[in-house]
């Protein structure tokens, strides 16, 4: 007997090997074939595992004792969990694909990579395994577009338009367009394929039934009878999906006929001895599997490579001799249990991770809603609540996955408190189109009074128009950014063209006041520009003339009257570069202003002037009084320490600017003499 074992790489990536038994002097060969195993992911939770009970194959009352396959008097409860009826996958062979599509956010996206992500799907996936893919990029490019719609036929009205005439689509709408055409085209073809498909298979195995139930009582030769029936089961195993609502009846006549065989098959003893054999050896092995299944730390991977097993307990092989029949199942039973229980320890675990994950998301969601509950009143605080609702979209893509029973209701609340909120979003933002198209009208006839009152030389009428106008146009507010850069520069060359002509105007009239102002700007850049000699006297000579002659040329234009601040600016400047004494400078500095301020009838700036040196005289001998009374503090100190020091020099310091601020109050009393 030579036989290869089919187990020994089942390591979840492929596993197809041969089974060699010989059943007559002959050898016939069959094959085992076990189908790619996946590999799970730590977080993948089935969420619907549909069991039938684990028994043995089931007999007629008059067989043999020795010839009944596994038949156990109390189900197990962990075997019935792992058994799958295999219904579904039965109809549509395609059903593990679906569910490794990768789940995305679709809300997320904008039209045009919906469309780009429904193409993909068309070209890349087979079309039996995106329909819910398809109906949530649908539903969602159905939303988006519905809101385009609105903005579009709000635009339209604001611009005259009739409602009755609006009619507006673009290029993604048309490509979406498309792909819906295709995938619906695509599917009916593939149903239309598939109920005939699935048909013809029914029919092919109800042939392979027929076949296995004819070779009952054919006893020529057994041997060509067995290999026949060997031959018959790997085409059954081959024969491909059924409609479902059949499946079951299929597979239980099929069993029942395999069944009779197999009690036909008692009448030859050693071809019966031979076939138990092959499938104990074979039984062992699934169970050493099962075994080494048991001490895996992937119970995911485990549960699905021990579906496999039970499949080929259950379809492959027939039964075993009698005295071997409690001990392999006894054996195969307690490693299935091991796996069910660590199975359902580790779900177990995972709920209570996933009901903290729930709770999360449902604060998340709390969140989004309570921005919807706020009135958006200006664009500013709307942009950080999108900022705010961006945080919180992440955090719930990142709080993990909730149970499953949980997961379609809390994934359509989240979805809903973002639709909402977009929904307010964009209502805010066509109300306020709405009004910059009412800001633009406004502005627009603002426009036509700048730019009728233009060219008027009626100055003393169209001034307080002109800066009224100007000050509405600053109150109105926005209008939209493409009307914005180009009624500005309309309005604003309006308005300089008439300023313009004003000031032309004026300027003509009170020519001696701006050569004025031309010659104290010229005397200005020549105090910047001065440079000094190493004669201290002559360089404060000659800066005492320019503020002279400044002050001599008289008056300028009210509006360049800051011509005299800056040039006084300067010539303190310049007075600070003089090498000399600090408080003669400061003196020297007094007298420029004085200049300044002398020469009018209007005592006032003078009167001010002595105020405040009187204020700053009392202020510094309050501060030698309070700097000669702390002294009184160190009087058993040695007059070397540089505290008392420190002292010391602060009151000459301030002395010395009393004396200072009173040669500045008697000069500012000869001024009035």
């Amino acid at each position: 007997m030579s036989e290869k074992d089919n187990l020994q790489n089942a390591d979840g990536k492929k596993e197809v090997e041969e089974i060699k038994v010989e059943a007559t002097p002959k050898e016939i060969e069959t094959e085992v074939k076990v189908k790619e195993t996946p590999t799970v992911t730590e977080e993948e939770k089935v969420a619907e595992t549909k069991v039938t009970k684990a028994k043995g194959q089931q007999h007629t009352p008059d067989v043999p004792e020795e010839n009944v396959e596994e038949v156990k008097t109390q189900e197990d409860a962990h075997v019935e969990e792992i058994e799958n009826s295999n219904a579904e996958d039965a109809e549509d062979e395609s059903n593990a694909e679906r569910h490794k599509l990768e789940d995305k956010d679709y809300h997320a996206m904008s039209m045009d990579y919906l469309v780009l992500e429904f193409e993909k799907l068309l070209k890349n996936q087979k079309i039996q395994t995106i329909s819910s893919h398809v109906n949530e990029i649908k539903a969602e490019f159905k939303a988006k577009y519905a809101a385009l719609l609105e903005e579009k036929k709000a635009e339209f009205e604001a611009d005259g338009g009739n409602p009755i005439d609006f009619y507006y689509s673009n290029d993604t709408k048309k490509r979406f367009n498309t792909a819906s055409k295709e995938y619906k085209k695509a599917i009916n073809v593939y149903y239309k394929e598939r109920e005939q498909s699935l048909k013809q298979n029914l029919e092919n195995r109800l042939a392979i039934i027929e076949e296995i139930k004819n070779l009952v009582g054919v006893e020529e030769n057994m041997g060509e009878t067995y290999k026949h029936f060997k031959e018959l089961q790997e085409k059954w195993r081959n024969a491909g999906p059924i409609p479902r609502d059949k499946y079951n009846n299929a597979w239980n006549t099929y069993h029942h006929h395999v069944e009779r065989f197999y009690d036909f098959l008692h009448l030859n003893r050693d071809l019966r001895d031979m076939d138990f054999k092959h499938n104990y050896d074979q039984k062992l092995k699934i169970i050493q599997r099962a075994e080494e299944l048991a001490k895996e730390d992937n119970v995911n991977y485990s549960f699905r490579e021990l579906q496999v097993l039970h499949k080929l307990w259950k379809e492959e092989l027939g039964p075993v001799g009698k005295k071997h029949r409690e001990e392999i199942w006894e054996r195969f039973s307690n490693a299935t249990k091991i796996i069910h229980d660590k199975r359902q320890e580790y779900y177990a675990d995972l709920d209570k991770a996933y009901e903290k994950n729930l709770v999360r998301k449902e604060e998340i969601i709390e969140n989004i809603k309570a921005l919807n509950t706020e009135e958006n009143v200006s664009h500013g605080v709307l942009q950080k609540r999108i900022k705010e609702l961006e945080a919180l979209r992440e955090a719930f893509f990142n709080a993990g996955k909730v149970p499953l029973k949980q997961n379609e209701a809390t994934w359509k609340k989240f979805k809903d408190a973002v639709r909402e909120f977009n929904r307010n979003k964009n209502k805010f933002y066509k109300n306020l189109k709405k009004d910059q198209y009412a800001n633009l009208q406004q502005k627009l006839e603002l426009i036509k009074i700048a730019e009728d009152n233009k060219d008027s030389d009626d100055f003393k009428t169209v001034t307080p128009l002109m800066k009224n106008i100007q000050n509405q146009w600053k109150a109105i507010g926005h209008v939209p950014r493409k009307d914005s850069d180009k009624i500005w520069k309309q309005f604003k060359n309006a308005c300089n063209h008439y300023f313009d002509s004003m000031h032309a105007e004026r300027k003509a009239e009170n020519q001696e006041l701006y050569d004025a102002f031309d010659k104290k700007q010229a005397l200005l850049d020549t105090v910047k520009s001065f440079e000094f000699s190493d004669d201290a006297k002559a360089d404060i000579k000659k800066l005492q003339d320019k503020m002279k002659t400044f002050k001599t040329i008289g008056f300028v234009p009210q509006n360049k009257r800051y011509i005299d601040g800056k040039f006084y600016k300067a010539i303190d400047a310049a007075f600070d570069k003089l090498k000399m004494d600090k408080s003669k400078l400061e003196m020297l500095r007094f007298e420029g202003r004085l200049e300044n301020l002398s020469g009018s009838d209007d005592t006032r700036q003078l009167d001010n002037e002595q105020n405040f040196i009187r204020k700053k005289i009392d202020e510094v001998k309050s501060e030698i009084n309070q700097l000669e009374n702390n002294l009184q503090f160190f009087s058993n100190v040695n007059a070397d320490n540089p505290l008392v020091k420190d002292v010391h020099k602060n009151i000459a310091k301030h002395k010395t600017s009393l004396d200072t601020w009173k040669s500045k109050l008697k000069r500012v009393r000869e001024m009035y003499s």
